[in-house]
């Protein structure tokens, strides 16, 4: 399937959606932190990053608009993950360039149909 990217600063995050992604045949990678995941997405793009919103030092909302806006890592679809459920935050991570935004906790089969559709489009 994919090569996905979870940026996310806690590790017990980024172990439940390894587990949902790689169940659902993908292959996973992770960084904890947004400047991290900025330079591994410039030196290996992945097919696609979950993205979480509060991270020490940059913010998922700050690195989302980094990526989106470099036209070399610009076609690498974000999802944003995050606690963060306000409708104002939703649209704020969408305009910074996030193709979808999830609230946690994660809903296994609304993120796998989420990312199916990415990579269909994306493909």
């Amino acid at each position: 399937m994919a090569n996905i990217l979870i940026i996310d600063d806690s590790p017990t995050d980024v172990r439940v959606l390894s587990t949902m992604l790689e169940r659902a045949g993908h292959t996973v990678d992770s960084v904890g932190t947004a400047e991290d995941g900025i330079e591994r997405v410039r030196a290996t793009p992945p097919q696609l990053v979950i993205m979480d919103v509060i991270m020490p030092g940059m913010n998922g909302f700050q690195a989302t608009r980094t990526l989106t806006r470099d036209p070399a890592t610009a076609g690498v679809p974000i999802v944003m993950i995050t606690t963060k459920s306000m409708e104002t935050d939703r649209v704020w991570g969408l305009r910074q360039g996030a193709r979808a935004f999830i609230t946690k906790p994660v809903n296994e089969a609304e993120l796998t149909a989420c990312i199916n559709q990415l990579l269909a489009g994306a493909a």
